[in-house]
C-alpha cells in the first residue's frame, strides 16, 4: 500500500533543483580508470566485512527483508524536495521542505525503491542501508520545538585522530601517491561527545538551520521500538550525491574548500576535476552510452563560513538500471573517498581508526511513485549512538597537500557546527554564531591516538581560523 500523500501544485519540479546554486563554466574531463571489479574487492576486504552499527541502531535480523509496521511514530524532514523550491516563510528554519510522518515499513534492500512509496534513506560510508517508508508526506516548514537544547560541554569532544595522528596519515597518503597507488584520498576523523538523554534532534536541527543553513539539510528521527531504530541524524549537507528525476540522474561533487574565495588554489581545481572524472566514470556504468555530461565545472559556492568548488555531472539511466545498480555503481561517494576509488578505500581502511557511519554516506529521500530522489552526501552531519553525539570532518589529500593546512581545514569544517551544540538555547535560538573560534574541535585524543608533543594534557586544539589558508576539499 502506498502512503497517503499531500503534494503541492509544484510537485513536478525537479528534486534538489530547489537549492541548486548558480552554475559556472563547462569544461570536458577524462576517465578516472577505477574498475568495478577493483571497487568490489575494496568493499569486500576493506568495508563490508567490518561494518558496525554506526547509525545508532540496534542489530536486527531483517537484512534485505521489509518489515511492515504500525503507523504513527518516526518523522523525517528534508529541505530539498518537489514543490519546495524558493518558498521561504521568514527564517531559515521556517523554510518549507518535505515533512514525512509515521513509519509504516523498514527495509535494507534497495529493491524496495523500485517498487513504490516514499522512503527516507540513511546509508553509511561502509555500505549499511536503512530505508523507512512513511504514511504521510507533505510540504511543511522544519518543525520548531520550544524545548531547550541541553548543551554539549565544549571541552567534552574527543577525536578519533588528533593532530599528530592526522598529520601522520597525510604523510602516509602522500607516500602512497608518490608510489603511484592513489592520486587522492579523503582522510577523515570522527569527533564525539556525551549527549544528554533528553537532547532533542529537532531542537538541534532548528539551531543548525538558523546558524548554518544548508541546501540539502535533513533530519531523520526513528525511535526505539521501530524496526531499524533508534536512528537520529541531523544533516546540514551542502553536497548533492544523487538527484533523480525519472531517468535523469545528477551528482554535484564538492572538492576544494577555503575560508574565503581567495584561499582557493590551482590545486583545488585539479582536485575537483579529478573527482569529476571519477563521478563520470561511476555514472557511465549505469547510464545510456553518450548521455553522461559535465553540465557545470568549478563553480564557486558560498556557504556559512566556507567557500566550496562544486561541479555537476548528469546522465540518463539505462532502462534496465535499478536502484541497486545505481547505488552499487556510485557508493561510497567519490568526493569523500578518492581516486582511484578502489585504492583510496583500501588506504582509508588502513589510516582511519574508526568507521565513518552515516558521515560520508548518504542521507535523503526517494519517492519511488514519482520517480524522484534527493540523496545528499552525509557531510556536516550529526548522529547519535549509545548516548553520544558524533560528527565527522576531513579533507582531500593530494601530492600538493600541506599537512598543517589539511588539519586546519578539518577544524574549519567542524567548528561552526560543533559550536551550535555547545551553547544554551531554546527552540531554534543559536546565540552568537560568530563566536565560534574558541570551540576546541581538535579536542582530546581518543581511540589510543598518540599524544601531540605540542599539546597540553593531551589536548590538541585547532588554531583559530582567521588568516589560515585551507587546502583541499571534500568532507
Amino acid at each position: 500500500m502506498n502512503p497517503s500523500r499531500e503534494v503541492s501544485a509544484q510537485s513536478n519540479r525537479i528534486p534538489c533543483a530547489a537549492t541548486r546554486l548558480p552554475v559556472g563554466v563547462d569544461h570536458p574531463s577524462e576517465s578516472s580508470g577505477s574498475t568495478a571489479e577493483d571497487r568490489a574487492v575494496a568493499r569486500i576486504h576493506g568495508y563490508r566485512a567490518r561494518v558496525r552499527e554506526d547509525t545508532g541502531r540496534e542489530p536486527t535480523s531483517d537484512v534485505g527483508r521489509p518489515h511492515s509496521l504500525a503507523s504513527g511514530e518516526g518523522k523525517a524532514w528534508f529541505r530539498a524536495g518537489p514543490g519546495t523550491a524558493d518558498i521561504d516563510v521568514g527564517t531559515a528554519s521556517a523554510r518549507v521542505g518535505t515533512l514525512a510522518e509515521g513509519v509504516v515499513e523498514h527495509a535494507t534492500d534497495p529493491a524496495v525503491l523500485d517498487r513504490g512509496g516514499w522512503w527516507a534513506v540513511v546509508m553509511t560510508f561502509e555500505g549499511r542501508l536503512d530505508l523507512w517508508r512513511f504514511a504521510t508526506v507533505r510540504p511543511a516548514p522544519l518543525p520548531r520545538p520550544e524545548d531547550c537544547w541541553v548543551p554539549v560541554p565544549a571541552g567534552a569532544w574527543t577525536t578519533s585522530l588528533d593532530r599528530v595522528g592526522y598529520v601522520t596519515g597525510v604523510r602516509e597518503i602522500r607516500s602512497r601517491i608518490r608510489e603511484g597507488d592513489v592520486y587522492q584520498v579523503n582522510l577523515c576523523r570522527v569527533i564525539d561527545a556525551p549527549v544528554d538523554a533528553h537532547a532533542d534532534p529537532w531542537v538541534l536541527a532548528a539551531r543548525v538551520a538558523e546558524g548554518n543553513p544548508a541546501p540539502y539539510a535533513g533530519v531523520i528521527d526513528v525511535p526505539t521500538g521501530i524496526s531499524g531504530g533508534p536512528v537520529r541524524v541531523v544533516s546540514a549537507s551542502p553536497e548533492l550525491f544523487l538527484g533523480r528525476d525519472g531517468d535523469r540522474v545528477t551528482s554535484s561533487p564538492i572538492k576544494g574548500t577555503g575560508a574565503t574565495d581567495g584561499e582557493l588554489l590551482p590545486k583545488d581545481d585539479a582536485e575537483n576535476i579529478m573527482i569529476v572524472d571519477l563521478v563520470r566514470n561511476d555514472l557511465q556504468r549505469v547510464c545510456l552510452p553518450g548521455s553522461v555530461e559535465v553540465t557545470s565545472l568549478l563553480r564557486r559556492e558560498q556557504h556559512p563560513g566556507l567557500v566550496h568548488l562544486v561541479s555537476t555531472v548528469s546522465g540518463r539511466l539505462a532502462p534496465t538500471a535499478t536502484w541497486a545498480d545505481l547505488l552499487a555503481a556510485t557508493t561510497p561517494p567519490g568526493s569523500v573517498s578518492g581516486a582511484p576509488k578502489s585504492s583510496a578505500l583500501q588506504v582509508i581502511a588502513e589510516q582511519e581508526p574508526v568507521e565513518r557511519g552515516p558521515y560520508c554516506g548518504a542521507v535523503g529521500w526517494v519517492d519511488a511513485d514519482a520517480g524522484q530522489a534527493c540523496l545528499a552526501v552525509g557531510i556536516r552531519t550529526f548522529w547519535w549512538r549509545e548516548g553520544r553525539i558524533l560528527f565527522g570532518t576531513g579533507a582531500g589529500i593530494t601530492w600538493g597537500s600541506d599537512e598543517d593546512r589539511e588539519w586546519e581545514e578539518t577544524c574549519l569544517k567542524a567548528r561552526r557546527l560543533i559550536s551550535l551544540t555547545s551553547r544554551q538555547g531554546c527552540g531554534g535560538e543559536t546565540g552568537d554564531v560568530a563566536a565560534v573560534a574558541g570551540v576546541p574541535v581538535g579536542a582530546r585524543r581518543a581511540h589510543g591516538a598518540p599524544a601531540d608533543a605540542g599539546s597540553t594534557n593531551g589536548r590538541t586544539e585547532c588554531r583559530r581560523m582567521q588568516g589560515v589558508p585551507a587546502v583541499g576539499g571534500g568532507a
